[in-house]
């Protein structure tokens, strides 16, 4: 199918979180990773390991289920009236 169950959460225009129900049919998530390896070797010409623990859970019988990702620098700065996610960091990224 198309479709997806997600939903974002957004505080004064900024994307604090991002839920979704977890695809949990272990036969189309190992397509999809195979769909994914062969897109990225044509586009960046290297690939990633397939995570086959996630299709063996899959497989065993993993139940439907949820996820939600909160970005708590993002929350903070909501929290701290900052436009600048640099301004909340405790650790600052710096470019190679």
């Amino acid at each position: 199918e198309r479709v997806a169950e997600r939903f974002e959460l957004y505080v004064c225009g900024l994307e604090l979180a991002n839920a979704f129900s977890e695809l949990t049919n272990a036969e189309v998530q190992l397509k999809r990773f195979e769909d994914e390896q062969e897109a990225k070797q044509k586009i960046y010409g290297y690939t990633f390991p397939i995570d086959y623990e996630l299709i063996d859970a899959l497989e065993y019988g993993m139940p439907e289920c949820t996820g939600i990702a909160l970005g708590i620098d993002r929350l903070a700065m909501v929290t701290a009236g900052v436009d600048n996610i640099e301004s909340v960091l405790w650790a600052p990224v710096q470019a190679p």
